[in-house]
């Protein structure tokens, strides 16, 4: 029983170092992706400036994790696309518009929810 109890925890580490080894592979090779981060950065550091709430800062959280997690899916679903047919394909072109497409919304979502927090702040100036 020990045993299986120490395989399950070398298990879950095993995860963690590969779900940290793709992280690092996002923020380090994908310019989208890092581009995203570093905007992300500079929206923590805004939010410290212009004393978010708590409200505040949960809603930001939740817009910068969503624009983060659909631009790293969309790395997936093109990386799986292009490694599956690597020259152009139309279908695959229209599956890889669609994985842009979430980023886009999700972008465009969490842009509408900056302008909520941040500019009645701005105005007040």
């Amino acid at each position: 029983m020990i045993q299986k109890g120490l395989e399950f925890i070398v298990g879950r580490l095993k995860s963690i170092k590969f779900a940290l080894l793709g992280a690092w592979h996002l923020i380090t090779t994908e310019h989208a992706f890092i581009v995203h981060a570093l905007f992300s950065l500079f929206l923590i550091f805004l939010g410290f400036f212009m004393n978010l709430t708590t409200q505040e800062w949960l809603f930001q959280i939740v817009a910068i994790g969503l624009v983060i997690v659909t631009e790293a899916f969309n790395t997936v679903f093109e990386k799986l696309a292009d490694f599956i047919h690597p020259s152009y394909h139309k279908k695959i072109g229209a599956i890889k518009d669609l994985s842009a497409g979430a980023v886009f919304y999700a972008t465009l979502i969490s842009f509408i929810i900056l302008l909520v927090i941040y500019l009645p702040k701005f105005i007040s100036l």
